[in-house]
């Protein structure tokens, strides 16, 4: 097993919402995290308004993150099918 070079920021509403779902779907998600820890240039880069952004396919969940210097920061967790506007509001929101 290779050290770890990146540590893991998740913000506190997100990891309520991850120790909140479905045991199986957790399970996955947290699967997702350490290969992202691993290999942080496996996620799709993002274009566009959420440039700068990898999103990771978990199931039909993405996890939308970014590497900054040593850190992981995950930015959001949710369906595909709205992940990109909640991420995309989000960010607006924090401007």
């Amino acid at each position: 097993m290779k050290p770890r070079l990146l540590s893991l920021k998740i913000p506190d509403e997100t990891a309520t919402m991850i120790r909140e779902m479905h045991p199986e779907l957790k399970k996955k998600i947290k699967s997702g995290l350490k290969i992202i820890l691993e290999e942080p240039q496996t996620g799709k880069l993002l274009l566009n308004e959420l440039a700068g952004l990898r999103s990771f396919r978990v199931s039909r969940f993405r996890i939308i993150y970014r590497v900054v210097k040593k850190e992981v920061e995950i930015v959001a967790i949710g369906p595909r099918i709205r992940i990109y506007e909640e991420t995309y509001r989000l960010l607006q929101k924090k401007k």
